[in-house]
């Protein structure tokens, strides 16, 4: 029995010592953070002018501790937002079915029939609203010094008239033969050679490479090909220059054009080629418009689109519950001081469980 009280006590004395030496660390630590407060309040209050050099290091560790703030601020000033390589837009299935079709974009009588007469109206709807953005053009050349980008060019329907008008413009497709198809038929005008360009390529690739590069952006009749539409909006976005425009027709989600667009147009007519289509995809102007504002985007117009099937012609209408154009303008800028202000409210607020620190904050700044 004593044997078995001396082994007790003796392991209660290790035991004892075990969470000695585990406290130990903690007490050691706490004591570290409390002489380092101590150290750090008493230098700024004896050494003011150490203060700035604080200041930034508490800046950008509230900046990584905090991300819900940056979050919110990115959610106020989304096209401040870098591009995520991480996502994509582009549909694997909707290149197959686009792959099938791509020696037919300049059959004006075949799949892509209804997209040749679109131009009517297309084009002169972007060469209009561009016209207003600049002062003096040059006859012939009205989209002259413009830079635009053509997204889901195809086999350059869109690109090549764009070019004609006088301005830069480059086409771009995730689909490499109907970029081979492009290119082809632009080699029979000498003068698209240095105004046209073409690269097999879907937006987010480039989105970095051209940040802020291009007057206009076009996308017609590709947002309902999209896999990430409001990724596809960002990025659009961010390639604009600001006060750019962004020039977008698609259709509409309603039971009409269900009944008109797929089952009809598809089905029974065969306008278009089967599978085109998928209903799901289809956007109404009210969603569309939602995106583009939170992406700093200002619509300015929203007009319908009307197809005659039996004339083969496209004319506008109020009415948007089949096809219809819209034109967005990318907003300027706010001022690098609504940030910096920001920066201060957020370093205020943090600061203002030291006292004395909050004292030396106000006269830092």
């Amino acid at each position: 029995m004593w044997g078995i009280r001396k082994l007790s006590s003796s392991s209660s004395r290790s035991l004892g010592v075990f969470k000695s030496r585990s406290r130990s660390p903690q007490a050691d630590c706490s004591r570290s953070i409390t002489s380092a407060e101590n150290q750090l309040s008493w230098t700024l209050q004896i050494k003011p002018w150490v203060f700035s050099k604080y200041r930034i290091m508490w800046l950008k560790s509230f900046r990584m501790t905090f991300a819900c703030l940056n979050t919110m601020r990115s959610y106020r000033y989304p096209w401040t937002r870098p591009y995520s390589t991480s996502r994509t837009t582009v549909d694997s299935r909707e290149v197959k079915t686009f792959l099938t079709l791509a020696h037919r974009w300049w059959d004006e009588q075949g799949a892509y029939a209804p997209l040749h007469s679109m131009n009517d109206l297309r084009v002169p709807f972007i060469r209009d609203n561009l016209l207003k953005t600049i002062a003096n053009h040059q006859p012939g050349k009205p989209l002259f010094g413009m830079k635009i980008l053509d997204v889901g060019c195809g086999g350059g329907l869109l690109t090549e008239p764009l070019g004609r008008l006088g301005a830069s413009v480059i086409g771009i497709d995730p689909v490499d033969e109907n970029i081979k198809t492009a290119q082809h038929h632009k080699s029979f005008d000498p003068v698209l050679d240095k105004r046209v360009e073409y690269r097999a390529c879907s937006l987010e690739e480039i989105v970095e490479e051209t940040a802020e590069t291009f007057d206009a952006v076009v996308a017609s009749e590709v947002v309902e090909h999209v896999l990430d539409l409001e990724t596809f909006i960002q990025c659009c976005c961010q390639v604009l220059k600001p006060g750019g425009s962004l020039f977008i027709t698609t259709i509409n989600k309603t039971q009409l054009s269900y009944a008109l667009g797929i089952v009809f147009s598809e089905q029974i007519a065969g306008i278009v080629p089967k599978g085109t289509h998928t209903w799901e995809k289809f956007v109404s102007p009210e969603k569309l418009e939602s995106i583009l504002e939170s992406n700093g985007l200002s619509v300015q117009t929203v007009v319908g689109m009307i197809y005659n099937p039996f004339s083969g012609h496209w004319h506008w209408s109020e009415n948007t519950s089949l096809n219809y154009a819209a034109h967005a303008v990318k907003q300027e800028h706010l001022a690098e001081a609504e940030f910096v202000l920001e920066d201060t409210e957020e370093l205020q607020a943090k600061a203002s469980s030291s006292p004395a620190v909050h004292e030396e904050l106000k006269k830092g700044l």
